[in-house]
């Protein structure tokens, strides 16, 4: 066979060939073997990584109302699977007045200015629209206590979390990118060596033409490709954020509706075992104390499907 070479595209964030060589080549029965016993990953279906990440959350509100503790937490895109939780918490009466939620990202426009509260594709409305009001509300926290960013907490948005004490767990999962959260590899914003990157907070951050078309086929956005429904910018806490969390719980399991498609399989990869870089954000989850839950589908070994062509 004739000899064809390339590097990545130019708007590749992460182009380290040799690096991307070798994880490409991680068999599903390895993916879970990682040097940082502190740094836990599991394959299961994805069927069970949902229910685990939903019962684990709920199993942490419970554990604070009946210990009437403080519970403070990370949360990522508000799906609609929030509904469970909130009747759970109804059917179980549990009292909600010590919970603090914090959003990890919110859109923005070109201009840096973050999405209102009542914007129906806005990720604090969701949460408002299928956790929050979905609470009995004599068992709901007060609606300060679910926090979104906003134009006017950006600011102060990590000295929040801090002053509570920081988050008890962050739940995360990562983007085409690599991206933790809205925390791009390729963004201005966040361009730095990666010790100082470790102290970033949150920010407004321009998103990668790679999360656009991943977004574009969100539900939300009417998943069609629709590349201008997608804002340009978003407002996002930062690495010090995830990193001074007391815990992690990491999920990889996208696919494309359902099929065996999946564009997390590279990504997932690069995370686990690539190395600890800001061109892959959630790659600095493997220095930390997390538990990482993998699907069957994206643990699949990366290999032609001829079948499926182009």
């Amino acid at each position: 066979m004739t000899t064809f070479s390339y590097k990545p595209s130019t708007w590749v964030p992460f182009r380290d060939q040799a690096a991307i060589d070798r994880v490409r080549n991680i068999k599903k029965e390895d993916i879970a073997k990682h040097p940082n016993p502190d740094f836990k990953i599991q394959v299961m279906p994805a069927v069970e990584i949902e229910f685990l990440w939903l019962m684990d959350i709920f199993y942490r509100i419970k554990q604070m109302a009946d210990n009437n503790t403080q519970l403070v937490m990370i949360l990522p895109q508000p799906w609609p699977a929030y509904k469970r939780i909130a009747y759970l918490i109804n059917k179980f009466r549990i009292d909600c007045k010590n919970l603090y939620t914090f959003n990890m990202d919110e859109y923005a426009n070109e201009q840096g200015q973050i999405a209102p509260e009542d914007w129906p594709y806005g990720f604090t409305y969701a949460m408002k629209k299928y956790f929050y009001s979905q609470i009995d509300p004599e068992l709901r926290p007060p609606e300060n206590q679910m926090i979104g960013l906003t134009n006017d907490n950006l600011k102060d948005y990590g000295k929040k979390l801090a002053d509570l004490g920081g988050a008890d767990v962050c739940y995360c999962g990562p983007g085409w990118t690599g991206h933790l959260a809205f925390i791009e590899p390729d963004a201005p914003e966040f361009n730095a060596p990666l010790e100082q990157w470790k102290q970033m907070g949150p920010r407004i951050c321009t998103l990668s033409p790679f999360t656009i078309a991943q977004n574009s086929l969100h539900g939300s956005f009417g998943k069609s490709g629709d590349l201008a429904m997608v804002p340009p910018k978003a407002a996002t806490i930062g690495p010090a954020q995830v990193i001074g969390a007391k815990h992690r719980i990491d999920f990889h399991a996208i696919t494309i509706n359902g099929t065996t498609t999946s564009w997390q399989r590279l990504i997932s990869r690069l995370v686990l075992h690539g190395p600890v870089t800001p061109a892959v954000p959630e790659s600095i989850l493997q220095t930390l104390r997390t538990d990482v839950y993998v699907s069957d589908q994206v643990a699949e070994n990366i290999e032609p499907d001829w079948n499926s062509g182009y």
